[in-house]
């Protein structure tokens, strides 16, 4: 707790404070087999890739009679990764990403990003992380 902060304020989050406390949907720790990376190693075999996706919803956006046309779906996250992953080879995690956020930023109540894309295989975790907005 910083001295401006009182006891009976919450602390903020980072993303919070990075994104103005904006409202976001999200998909964590969803892993899936790609066929991905540069190295003669990597290719002809899948890669189990970990993906992590912020997306960021325009201060309009809220659900108010609780019906899912009223927000972005998670569902919608999840389904565009799985469609990458299946469209082929892919070179780089930082290609993956990007068409990710693409797919992400078409739904126009998304205004902005963040992905996180994880290889959990061949070593230690590596991979990269993007922030995109419309």
């Amino acid at each position: 707790m910083n001295a401006s902060q009182t006891h009976n304020e919450p602390m903020r989050t980072a993303a919070a404070t990075c994104d103005g406390g904006r409202d976001f949907i999200f998909v964590r720790d969803f892993v899936v087999d790609c066929h991905i990376g540069v190295y003669a190693e990597e290719k002809g075999v899948t890669q189990k890739i970990s993906f992590t996706v912020e997306a960021y919803l325009s201060p309009d956006v809220k659900s108010l009679v609780d019906d899912i046309a009223e927000v972005p779906s998670y569902a919608d996250i999840i389904d565009g990764i799985v469609a990458i992953s299946r469209q082929g080879h892919i070179e780089l995690v930082e290609t993956f990403a990007e068409r990710l956020a693409v797919h992400c930023l078409k739904e126009q109540r998304i205004v902005s990003v963040r992905i996180r894309l994880e290889k959990l295989e061949r070593g230690p975790k590596r991979g990269v992380e993007i922030y995109r907005e419309r």
